[in-house]
């Protein structure tokens, strides 16, 4: 699906949920961890601090001090993986998954009213 939007519509469109997403009482999530987030929803696992750090291209440390937060927030979680104890998994959990759809939702309301 392709929509055809301007950039300033584009940005509206971001300032206006970015704007709902901080008047809610929800958490308040960076971009990096917005972005870390959506990358392990929206892309098939499984997802280890290694790849997440190299498909964002940013260091490890900086996706493991955006985990921990987003581990605090039950958004994601991660589990030592068995088959190589030396790689960390990244999953998903039910709160993760809730917080996305209702994001999602949010999007599609925002860009309806600006279509309007």
């Amino acid at each position: 699906m392709t929509v055809e939007m301007k950039p300033v519509q584009a940005l509206a469109l971001w300032q206006n949920v970015v704007l709902e997403t901080v008047r809610r009482d929800g958490p308040d999530l960076s971009s990096r961890q917005l972005a870390i987030l959506l990358t392990v929803y929206l892309t098939p696992p499984p997802h280890t601090v290694r790849g997440l750090a190299g498909s964002l291209n940013v260091s490890k440390p900086a996706i493991t001090r955006a985990l921990d937060t987003l581990g605090q927030l039950d958004l994601l979680k991660r589990k030592r993986d068995d088959a190589d104890r030396r790689n960390v998994l990244v999953q998903r959990t039910v709160k993760g998954s809730v917080f996305l759809r209702d994001f999602g939702d949010l999007v599609a309301e925002t860009a309806g009213r600006l279509d309007a």
